[in-house]
């Protein structure tokens, strides 16, 4: 890699819905509609189904959204994405998502078309790691998104400015569309008192 590119100032619970709760949800509900308990009315019995509904709803549109397949490799779709002259940006990305471990290998591109790769291991529990990335050291924690299934990394990476030491922090939102076939990568960069945000899109490669 060459030494005098300024890379530093451009990149910077599985679970069932068949669990305690929902066990004891359930019986409860079975004990209230029981005949030898109680009597109820078309209106109390409306009233159970309502209930039941939403206990084995809640845990299931959970476990829906910890479906979403981000696993595979992902190439930028340059028509859709807005890339900057003269800055690096994330041109693909390896995704591997198993569990609550998230292994990706990010390749950043420049105008000339030099790529610079690394790789990173994250949990998805808001766990720090900490890497170092060409001679930058870098912490990174990820979440995964109970509501949408989306994926957010928070990341700050510090390099040797012009003045010293300074902090690029980094926050996106990875989200899978159309059926898998397409990965949505919002983000947010602060460096030196600016700020960039923008929208990458990609497409599956494989």
């Amino acid at each position: 890699m060459p030494a005098d590119i300024p890379i530093s100032k451009s990149v910077i619970n599985s679970g069932s819905i068949f669990n305690n709760s929902f066990l004891t949800g359930f019986f409860i509900i079975l004990q209230i509609i029981n005949p030898n308990n109680l009597k109820f009315s078309t209106m109390k019995t409306k009233t159970i189904y309502s209930i039941l509904f939403l206990i084995i709803l809640l845990p299931a549109s959970s476990i829906i959204a910890q479906k979403a397949n981000f696993s595979g490799e992902w190439k930028i779709n340059k028509e859709k994405s807005v890339l900057t002259d003269n800055q690096l940006f994330l041109s693909k990305i390896t995704i591997q998502l198993k569990n609550d471990s998230l292994l990706t290998t990010r390749v950043y591109e420049n105008g000339n078309g030099d790529e610079y790769p690394f790789d990173e291991k994250l949990s998805l529990d808001g766990m720090a790691s900490k890497i170092v990335i060409f001679e930058m050291p870098r912490t990174s924690k990820a979440t995964l998104s109970d509501t949408d299934g989306s994926i957010m990394i928070a990341s700050t990476t510090t390099f040797n400015g012009g003045n010293g030491q300074e902090d690029m922090t980094a926050n996106e939102k990875w989200k899978v569309e159309n059926e898998g076939q397409n990965l949505s990568f919002f983000f947010t960069n602060k460096m030196s008192g600016n700020e960039i945000t923008g929208t990458y899109y990609y497409d599956k490669a494989k």
